[in-house]
């Protein structure tokens, strides 16, 4: 029997855990004559959520905080193309396909190229990081991701000299996402972003592949999305198919829907209330209290205050 070695497998080789623990339940409503099968599954439903993603390496950038449960973190999410409901991405985003997918890089890049999800996971060592995560509505978690610096990913195509900011393009297809629509939303899609190259360079803004050591349930990004902790959750755009260097800040999804509360840096900031409502203290998941109070840049403000010396953060909100 062939054994392939943990780098030699490809994401979408890799059986979901949901499958691989159901296996005998499974095989024993099949019919006898079905079992020589050597492929029981499409390439799509296999690298779906709860695949185990091999050899974490614990990344000294995490924090020492206890991590939120599992179910707090994928059954509360704002993901609008799945629906404006919290509880909604968790229902509707079971069926997402996310194999085969490509992710690509274009613009002010000397080698702009495509990438499939199976050259992403290969292209460094996955860590596991321990992120606070912040969202602008004063709710707060605390989730182990899994995935490299997004400088890893970028190094590879060359910014050029005109390259400012990174743009960012999520998926968008209304036969997998029926929900999502400008309509029913309330905001254009596809879904954008944006960051400063030197942002996007930073080694604290993540490229990320998993969560609990697994890869991504749709409802949180899969199969690839940004995770920049120190910036509010809207800041880390989820199911990345297209990244773009450019010398112009990019438009961004929130910020175009209203500017006057989403800011282009929306870096987070207990001195800068939303126009609804205060920024001063959050509501750590799962408590239903606001009584936690808010760190400027989210804790992170040792490594990541110098990107943003000698500006007006009030006004560069």
């Amino acid at each position: 029997m062939l054994i392939k070695k943990t780098a030699d497998l490809r994401y979408s080789e890799v059986t979901p855990k949901s499958i691989y623990l159901n296996r005998r339940k499974f095989l024993a409503g099949v019919p006898a004559a079905f079992l020589g099968a050597r492929e029981l599954l499409a390439p799509s439903a296999r690298a779906q959520a709860g695949a185990k993603l091999p050899d974490l390496v614990k990344s000294p950038f995490s924090t020492t905080e206890k991590a939120n449960s599992y179910n707090d973190v994928t059954h509360y999410n704002n993901f609008y193309e799945f629906g404006t409901g919290k509880q909604q991405p968790a229902q509707n985003a079971t069926n997402f396909k996310t194999s085969p997918w490509t992710v690509s890089i274009e613009g002010d890049v000397a080698k702009p190229r495509k990438f499939s999800i199976d050259e992403i996971m290969k292209l460094a060592p996955l860590e596991e990081r321990i992120y606070r995560h912040r969202c602008v509505e004063a709710w707060s978690i605390v989730v182990p991701w899994a995935g490299y610096s997004l400088s890893v990913l970028l190094k590879q195509v060359e910014p050029g000299p005109k390259a400012r900011y990174v743009a960012f393009e999520s998926y968008w297809d209304l036969r997998q996402m029926p929900l999502a629509r400008p309509e029913l939303t309330g905001i254009a899609l596809p879904y954008v972003e944006g960051l400063r190259l030197d942002e996007a360079m930073h080694p604290l803004a993540l490229l990320c592949v998993g969560m609990y050591g697994e890869a991504l349930p749709p409802q949180d990004g899969a199969p690839v999305r940004l995770v920049v902790p120190w910036k509010y959750g809207f800041k880390s755009i989820k199911s990345i198919v297209k990244i773009k260097l450019v010398a112009s800040q990019p438009p961004t999804t929130w910020n175009l829907a209203n500017a006057h509360e989403y800011g282009f840096y929306s870096n987070v900031n207990p001195q800068v209330d939303h126009p609804r409502w205060s920024q001063a203290t959050e509501r750590r998941l799962p408590s239903l209290f606001q009584n936690h109070p808010t760190q400027m840049f989210n804790g992170y403000a040792s490594e990541v205050a110098s990107l943003y010396a000698g500006m007006d953060l009030k006004k560069n909100y």
